[in-house]
């Protein structure tokens, strides 16, 4: 039985160590320092832009592409797994149009989803009006409508990923720091090391293999393996309004996206809007800037001018993980090392390619077996 050590546990670790779980023959752990769900998952809101994505081919479409699917079965999987509702909103993604977006552009990305399966729609102004009356902007000239993409709590989505997992058989230790992964001495410099241990604060671990999806905290641990994986913070912020009312009809509600601004119904009246994007001024502190928060929800006012009267009940924000100078996200063997694999630097995208990288991950450990 192969043993597997999961090191971090945000929506891509558990996803990973849910996926993993269903091969009877491996034997898995996940390590955090803290309790799940607390860094860039719990910050994020769970918008899944995939087929409104301009990414259209390659890997980065394929991913998207899974995990759309994958989504599909794993949320009432989930559920009836765990007796625990994970709010996941099925009524698409609407994207808003203005005059300096290109309309020909869109056009081109229907044709293409078309091909591929997949439905996008192109709204103007008057059925924009129509079926969501409560977006009001003469500057947005219509919209594109995606209904198969989707929005979930990400939050709730982590836990019943662990707990899952847990039925299954998972071993999770959180409150726990990994504090080295020694290797052996390598004799022969032409072939990579094995590590096969994982120290922590509470103990000795024997890894057959293990997977890095530490976010942030990946950076460190490769330091210390002498191959340094790169990820910087960017910091997002998010508010909750309290509006007391839904917006427009009560019976379509998708996630509405404009200029980078998103506004997300999570129910009873209440709205997610975010998020800011807040890159580091010098070294890794990023103190959140509360005007940027408050141009962010100006602009959600903007498009629908009702949340101007709903209350802040609440404000967030988290560390997104974003690779130095290579794309997001890294799904690779860590160089050097024959039994150490990343999943991470995902940046924006954690929660939309969680599924994804969870089977790149078990396919990597088990060819053929996905």
């Amino acid at each position: 039985m192969s043993h597997i050590v999961i090191i971090g546990c945000g929506v891509v670790g558990a996803a990973i160590a849910y996926e993993l779980s269903q091969l009877k023959e491996l034997k898995i752990t996940v390590i955090d320092r803290q309790a799940p769900a607390k860094a860039s998952t719990g910050a994020a809101l769970g918008v899944l832009m995939g087929v409104i994505s301009q990414k259209v081919k390659g890997k980065a479409w394929q991913m998207r592409q899974t995990s759309i699917q994958r989504y599909e079965t794993l949320i009432p999987e989930l559920e009836a797994l765990t007796n625990r509702q994970i709010p996941f909103n099925r009524q698409g993604i609407l994207s808003l149009c203005s005059e300096e977006d290109n309309l020909a552009a869109w056009e081109n990305l229907v044709a293409i989803r078309h091909s591929q399966g997949w439905r996008l729609e192109i709204w103007d102004a008057a059925k924009l009006k129509d079926i969501c009356p409560q977006i009001n902007n003469e500057k947005i000239t219509g919209a594109v409508y995606s209904p198969q993409d989707r929005q979930l709590d990400p939050t709730a989505l982590t836990l019943a990923l662990v707990e899952a997992a847990q039925h299954k058989g998972v071993t999770f230790k959180f409150g726990v720091t990994v504090l080295g992964m020694p290797t052996p001495e390598n004799n022969n410099l032409e072939a990579p090391a094995k590590c096969t241990l994982v120290e922590t604060t509470e103990e000795k671990i024997a890894a057959d293999w293990i997977v890095v999806a530490a976010g942030l905290g990946s950076t460190p641990l490769t330091t210390q393996l002498n191959q340094t994986v790169n990820i910087r913070p960017v910091l997002g912020q998010a508010l909750q309004l309290s509006l007391g009312h839904t917006l427009g009809n009560p019976d379509f509600q998708p996630a509405i996206t404009g200029n980078d601004v998103h506004i997300v119904p999570v129910g009873g009246g209440d709205y997610w809007v975010g998020a800011t994007v807040e890159f580091p001024a010098n070294g890794d502190e990023i103190p959140p800037n509360l005007e940027l928060l408050e141009s962010v929800r100006q602009q959600a006012i903007a498009f629908c001018p009702e949340l101007a009267t709903a209350n802040i009940i609440r404000t967030w924000s988290g560390l997104r993980p974003r690779p130095e100078g290579r794309p997001a996200p890294i799904i690779d063997r860590l160089p050097g090392f024959s039994n150490i694999l990343l999943a991470t630097g995902h940046y924006r995208n954690g929660v939309l390619l969680a599924p994804a990288t969870a089977r790149a991950i078990r396919e990597m450990i088990i060819p053929g077996n996905s």
